[in-house]
């Protein structure tokens, strides 16, 4: 029996390429509808659900600060009219309320993705969201204890998360096949906006119904839910899932060139070096600033501005989430459909789709600036954030496709950068739109998102790359490749003795 490097070789001197080869590999059973009996798929759909409770547990304070600081027009036994609202904040101090999530997000990038190659990332994802969901249900009592305390809260929300996306992409690292990698990790990137679009108008219907505070208990408590089912059914790897079978564990394996238990040493100096790295950082960076702005600030800007009430801003908002979300689907699969037909290579499918997405995102924001018409303006958001889709399958899963080994860290890296419009969109946009919602201040804001877009698409453009790096690349691939480039010379060099045997 031929060892997995020796079948490589063989491969080799019949003309086929080894990584060449790993995506032809096939299962024989293939891959249909039922995809529950794929065991890679059943942690893509939990995965999902894992990023609903992600996004809901992120946005819902972003519908249901609206009814923590809405004035209520209140009548006494006497008639007498006044107002009254939970907590008096001033938009500023809700911009530092909306941003404060991610002063601690920011800060467990990296670590969770470097965790997250050591102890699997199946268990960084699973208690990241979870201990966010039981901080989430203690939220209402945190901010009627002081703003303070609220701060806090939400702060160490933000830690506990931050380590979800570099998570993530260490299990893909184990369990997606190099020709399923956008399909996988889109539909699961899908759940962050099934998770906006559930939590946004369920938000503004419970804090109607039943006040705010029912909004951080009901989403607390489906995080709790998941993290149960997602601890009982998913491995950090196919070899370690009694639920997978045999074959489909060494496909798996064999298709991303599984290196077992190898310790990985991350090049960290190739790392900060890498020009396709630096890319997907920008692209991120980018994408996440327009996101931001809209996911944190869309409510009031439609309740303040275009005069939306609280029971439609919340299902309003949730218009152009739902646009993204089915996008996503489809930008997934026709990203891997393009590759497997030979149509556009994985640098040209990651270029194409993230830019193009960038320039219609930079031109329906610029329409959006120009004109505040309540229906027009929902149409271009909606737009332009459904055309994001195409960037995720574009930048998002770049880092598997330039070093899958190390993707969960570079991740971390690059999301560490991508939390930074987090932070400063909400601030930024609460100094320049004040407590009025004026038509131009908000004309601004959206000018500086268009304009982020831009640069992004730019950057992309010229630097991106889906080919594996030369530093990442395992020893067995350098010495694979070094003994095919001697095949090359020695084939070449028998040409030419051949050659100049028939001369003479």
């Amino acid at each position: 029996m031929t060892t997995d490097l020796e079948s490589s070789k063989l491969d080799k001197h019949n003309g086929h390429q080894p990584h060449h080869n790993n995506n032809e590999l096939t299962e024989s059973e293939p891959l249909t509808w039922r995809f529950w009996r794929k065991q890679r798929y059943i942690v893509v759909l939990l995965a999902f659900f894992g990023f609903f409770n992600v996004y809901s547990l992120r946005v819902n304070l972003s519908v249901a600060i609206v009814a923590m600081t809405e004035n209520r027009t209140v009548t006494d036994a006497d008639g007498n009219v006044s107002y009254e609202q939970d907590f008096p904040w001033d938009s500023k101090q809700k911009g530092l309320i909306l941003s404060s999530f991610f002063y601690g997000y920011i800060l467990t990038q990296f670590l969770g993705g470097y965790i997250g190659t050591k102890v699997g990332g199946n268990y960084v994802f699973g208690l990241g969201i979870g201990t966010t969901a039981i901080l989430t249900l203690l939220t209402p009592l945190a901010a009627n204890h002081s703003l303070e305390m609220f701060l806090a809260v939400r702060i160490i929300e933000g830690v506990f998360e931050g380590v979800t996306f570099p998570g993530i992409h260490a299990v893909w690292a184990r369990w997606s096949p190099p020709l399923e990698r956008s399909r996988m990790a889109s539909i699961a990137f899908a759940g962050n906006y099934a998770g906006t679009v559930i939590a946004m108008p369920s938000s503004g219907l419970l804090a109607a119904r039943y006040g705010w505070a029912s909004v951080f208990y009901v989403f607390g408590a489906i995080g709790v839910l998941w993290l149960i089912l997602w601890l009982l059914f998913v491995r950090a790897g196919p070899e370690l899932d009694r639920f997978c079978s045999k074959e489909e564990c060494e496909y798996i394996q064999k298709t991303i060139g599984y290196t077992g238990t190898r310790k990985i040493k991350h090049p960290w100096k190739a790392f900060f070096t890498s020009m396709a790295f630096y890319a997907i950082i920008a692209s991120h960076f980018s994408e996440n600033w327009g996101f931001y702005t809209l996911l944190t600030q869309l409510p009031s800007f439609l309740k303040d501005t275009l005069n939306f009430d609280l029971g439609k801003t919340g299902f309003i908002s949730a218009v152009p989430y739902l646009a993204m979300g089915i996008l996503l689907a489809v930008s997934g699969y026709l990203a891997d459909w393009l590759q497997v037909k030979g149509i556009w290579t994985t640098t040209q499918v990651r270029r194409n789709f993230n830019c193009g997405a960038f320039l219609a995102q930079t031109v329906f924001m610029m329409l959006t600036a120009y004109i505040m018409d309540p229906t027009w303006s929902v149409i271009f958001i909606t737009i332009a954030v459904g055309l994001g889709a195409f960037a995720w399958s574009g930048f998002a899963v770049n880092h598997l496709d330039i070093a899958p080994q190390h993707a969960s860290v570079l991740m971390g890296i690059g999301n560490t950068f991508a939390t930074i419009p987090g932070i400063v969109s909400p601030l930024l946009t609460g100094y320049i739109v004040g407590d009025s919602g004026d038509r131009d201040e908000w004309r601004l804001v959206f000018f500086i998102s268009a304009g982020i877009y831009l640069v992004g698409c730019v950057i992309y453009w010229f630097y991106a790359s889906g080919e594996l790096q030369e530093w990442a690349k395992t020893p067995e691939q350098k010495a694979l490749e070094a003994e095919q480039k001697q095949l090359q010379l020695t084939q070449r060099a028998g040409f030419v003795n051949t050659a100049a045997d028939l001369k003479d």
